[in-house]
């Protein structure tokens, strides 16, 4: 019974750690990812949902929670001005169900 206990609990560990939660800093120096946002879904490497409790971030699939202070978020990213300015173009989506990847190869970026 213990094992069972102490291998639910790693598993959830591990699912925690890899959450996307991201915090937006205000210098480019700073970032882990900078990022653009485009005008069209079609523009983007990524499809976000920002979701409303840290318990719903996903696992690299677009669904991010930004914290309020960066040492509890997973990556830090900096918002660009110009697309060629960032390593990853995003779209906000207004369904969860629509977050994803439409540039796997990107998808390094956020682990």
């Amino acid at each position: 019974m213990k094992q069972f206990l102490l291998c639910s609990f790693l598993i959830l560990l591990s699912k925690s750690s890899f959450a996307q939660k991201v915090f937006s800093v205000n210098y480019a120096s700073q970032a882990d990812v900078k990022v653009y946002v485009v005008k069209y879904e079609s523009q983007a490497d990524l499809k976000v949902f920002k979701v409303k409790y840290e318990s719903q971030a996903g696992d690299n699939n677009g669904k991010w929670f930004f914290t309020q202070y960066e040492s509890q978020a997973k990556k830090s990213i900096y918002f660009v001005d110009y697309e060629s300015q960032a390593d990853l173009k995003i779209y906000f989506v207004d369904y969860e169900s629509q977050a994803g990847w439409r540039n796997s190869a990107k998808k390094q970026l956020l682990y």
